[in-house]
């Protein structure tokens, strides 16, 4: 049968294993179609509306009208790449040095989060004249073949951690070696790079930059103890080899927007002996670790997909992530509102409140009869 007569289901199988193939989809079994959005709102072909806690990088909402207006205005006069004198350029550029403290004065723009980390691996290494990186364990810098070499995130299931690449823990104080009792965790993590650091000196390698998000992401929204990326800063004096890149990747932080319900009304029904919680997070950017024992921590994975798969039955689109997919990641658009999060906490009580009184096992979500 030729391709353009395929009956429809078979057409959208094919294309859902055509992206699947390099990309992995929210709700691979049961996908969603999504053709337009506006604000904190997506919708599918069917025009269903979902509340967005994902897509972070529309950081004003999707189709934002200002936005949208003003990248038409500019398309109708001028497209091109930046090897001319353009006033916008100088122009930004003065406005954003206005927002920093006065050493961060120089600016390199570019079209992607990967292509700007890309660049600040060229300018360590030519700076240096090194070759090696250290990285945090987990970590997630880009889909660049450079980016892809020290994300451990992406190696692990890929071609594998090169020799110049040196991981380090991340500085995880729920789930980590060092956790919230130690005395002083920032140090004993910043002790770890300084170890990883002088491991590889000792095999006669050379560090040409250490790369670090600000807010691990992938890695489970982990926010590092206060002072670990200073005490992390006085290794690099001390080797005079270590270059940091604090801002690894995007992330999105809304401080002065309304503030996110309290971490409490997450706990309304997430209790022993089904699931118990931790939550942390900066703005808009939480993270919800699920886990089925408060003594061992052990993540819940099974329970948080079956949960996301629950809201999205709800018009509510969440993901997980961490290195046991069982962490509930909100990133939604800036404009998400105080009564967004008021209806997402709501859905997510009913369905965990269905969960406690329905679900058998936590290990197989198998439902009573």
């Amino acid at each position: 049968m030729a391709a353009d007569q395929r009956p429809k289901a078979d057409t959208l199988a094919l294309r859902q294993r055509l992206i699947s193939s390099s990309c992995r989809l929210f709700f691979p079994e049961d996908p969603v179609k999504i053709v337009r959005a506006q604000g904190q709102y997506m919708y599918d072909e069917q025009g269903a509306e979902y509340i967005d806690c994902i897509s972070n990088v529309a950081h004003v909402g999707h189709c934002h009208p200002l936005v949208v207006q003003a990248a038409h205005e500019q398309n109708q006069v001028l497209n091109t790449n930046s090897r001319y004198l353009h006033d916008n350029i100088v122009d930004y550029a003065q406005r954003l040095s206005e927002t920093l403290p006065e050493q961060l004065c120089v600016f390199y723009f570019l079209n992607s989060g990967s292509e700007a980390n890309d660049l600040a691996l060229r300018l360590a290494r030519h700076y240096t004249g090194h070759q090696d990186v250290v990285v945090l364990d987990h970590a997630y810098h880009g889909h660049l073949s450079s980016l892809i070499d020290i994300s451990p995130y992406k190696f692990r299931n890929l071609d594998g951690q090169k020799e110049w690449v040196h991981v380090a823990p991340l500085p995880d104080t729920y789930r980590g070696p060092y956790r919230e009792d130690h005395p002083n965790p920032a140090m004993a993590y910043a002790n770890e790079v300084k170890r990883v650091v002088s491991s590889a000196q000792e095999k006669g390698r050379k560090i040409a930059a250490f790369f670090a998000e600000s807010l691990p992401s992938v890695g489970g929204q982990i926010i590092p103890p206060a002072g670990y990326f200073s005490q992390v800063a006085d290794s690099r004096e001390k080797t005079s080899s270590l270059t940091s890149s604090p801002w690894a990747s995007p992330l999105a932080t809304a401080t002065l927007l309304p503030a996110w319900p309290q971490p409490s009304l997450w706990r309304g029904h997430l209790k022993p002996p089904a699931l118990s919680t931790s939550t942390r997070g900066v703005g808009l950017f939480i993270g919800v670790d699920l886990i089925k024992d408060e003594a061992t921590r052990t993540p819940a994975t099974e329970e948080a997909a079956y949960l996301v798969s629950r809201l999205k039955e709800n018009y509510v689109l969440l993901s997980t992530d961490g290195p046991g997919r069982n962490i509930l990641k909100f990133k939604p658009p800036m404009c998400f509102s105080l009564d967004n999060a008021r209806q997402v906490v709501a859905k997510l009580d009913a369905i965990l409140t269905d969960m406690e009184e329905k679900v058998r096992s936590c290990e197989t979500l198998r439902l009573q009869p």
